[in-house]
């Protein structure tokens, strides 16, 4: 059984969208308000882990699909860039879905799809362990698709003969449907209150006339 170290090097990693969506749901924000960097070290804080970098994932729509998000995200992943945040963003990918109403007629919408985020989040995850850089992954995401690199990082324990833990972060309310983290991770539920105290001082949404 590996030794726990006494000094435990923490990265995080967030999945913007996945985190915001959590929010929406627990706590009725309707837009991403919070401050990864914050966040990532109320968590560590609380946990007594050093936190030693933070990573913030996202898609991005194009300006000519959705110029609102597309100004939004561009301010506020520029201001993450000051903030010791590394970004890495990738354009939506659109497909044309159908709905069914409720009155049975069909409606056809132009989807917009990440690609690519679970897979850059895993790739960094797994690098840092096998450079033995990090002892602590966590992860601000439900994805289930991410449960995969928590059995490659024990995989990693295993063979390097070290202590690694990986965590999932995620908000929770009363309201909350989605109460399960990432598969094989130590779960870390996100209350209001800690939620609140790692907000984003600034709005990035573009102003409107009138």
């Amino acid at each position: 059984m590996p030794q726990e170290p006494s000094v435990k090097r923490a990265f995080a990693f967030f999945d913007g969208q996945n985190l915001f969506h959590s929010a929406k749901e627990s706590f009725g924000y309707t837009y991403p308000n919070f401050a990864p960097r914050l966040l990532a070290e109320q968590i560590c804080s609380l946990r007594e882990w050093n936190l030693e970098g933070v990573f913030f994932y996202t898609g991005i729509p194009d300006a000519k699909d959705d110029s609102f998000w597309n100004h939004f995200w561009t301010a506020k992943l520029a201001v993450m860039g000051t903030r010791r945040v590394q970004t890495f963003s990738r354009s939506l990918r659109y497909r044309f879905q159908r709905f069914v109403l409720p009155d049975g007629k069909e409606h056809t919408q132009r989807i917009g799809q990440e690609k690519g985020i679970d897979i850059r989040i895993a790739l960094d995850v797994v690098r840092l362990a096998r450079t033995k850089e990090l002892d602590v992954a966590l992860i601000f995401s439900q994805d289930q698709d991410l449960s995969e690199v928590a059995d490659e990082v024990k995989q990693i324990s295993m063979d390097q003969n070290r202590w690694i833990k990986v965590a999932c972060a995620f908000p929770v309310s009363p309201t909350t449907i989605n109460r399960r983290g990432i598969n094989g991770t130590d779960w870390i539920p996100i209350d209001r209150v800690t939620y609140d105290s790692c907000l984003d001082s600034n709005d990035y949404r573009p102003k409107t006339k009138g």
